[in-house]
């Protein structure tokens, strides 16, 4: 298929005007939450891989006194965060090669992004390059509650976070075998079922908003029963750099 075929649902307005800046469930409640666990000292390097608008970027900054940088390969979202703040170290890259020094970071924050990534283990063997030892990742994304067979995201022209859904244990094997101890693994899908309630307050319905993302009636309709069939989850994981 096309690149230019493929709609890239984390760029569209049916869903940022939702989620707002942050484009993901729960905005920064696991951003907070994580840098509390992780205890970064005030100027610790961190990177956000896929920081879209550098949401979390400006976050980390501002609030926390980091030093904090982003990537990203989408020249949209790139632009709509230069336009809101000129002033954010954002830069274009893609996860399999990040341009930065290996072991030049603290910390690494790859938020509703891992399963974006066309190689999750390339871009895992990087966020391990650029990190120092000990250093933390941290992960909130999608995974699928139940084992399913038969489900294919990629039969769909879009991108988002269901192109890379995977059961806990197949994450956590992938982190794992990067090079990583886990720290913690919470379940937050609550915050994924709060999204949905908010994009069927703006649409009508999920079915509607697929069928909008898409631009196709029946293809809405199939992924919403794929979402539905492989139960779909959202969480939080701290690890450690060997």
């Amino acid at each position: 298929m096309a690149l230019k075929e493929i709609c890239r649902v984390y760029e569209g307005r049916a869903v940022r005007q939702v989620t707002g800046k942050t484009v993901r469930p729960g905005g920064f409640t696991l951003t907070d939450r994580a840098v509390a666990y992780c205890s970064f000292s005030a100027g610790a390097r961190v990177l956000d891989v896929g920081c879209g608008t550098g949401a979390t970027v400006e976050r980390l900054l501002m609030k926390y006194r980091l030093d904090a940088v982003g990537v990203d390969p989408s020249p949209l979202m790139l632009s709509l965060g230069r336009k809101r703040n000129c002033d954010l170290p954002l830069v274009m890259g893609r996860g399999e090669s990040l341009p930065f020094a290996s072991g030049e970071m603290d910390g690494v924050f790859a938020e509703c992004t891992l399963s974006l990534m066309e190689d999750l283990k390339q871009t895992l063997q990087q966020i391990h390059r650029v990190l120092k030892e000990n250093g933390r990742l941290v992960v909130s994304d999608v995974y699928t509650r139940k084992e399913c067979t038969g489900i294919n995201w990629h039969n769909f022209p879009m991108d988002c976070c269901l192109n890379g859904a995977r059961t806990k244990q197949a994450w956590l094997d992938e982190i794992i075998s990067a090079g990583f101890e886990i720290l913690q693994w919470e379940d937050h899908s609550e915050l994924l079922k709060d999204l949905a309630v908010k994009l069927i307050f703006a649409h009508g319905s999920m079915i509607n908003f697929w069928q909008q993302v898409l631009k196709n009636a029946e293809r809405g309709r199939e992924v919403q029963k794929m979402v539905n069939k492989a139960k779909v989850g959202y969480f939080l994981l701290i690890a450690r750099r060997l």
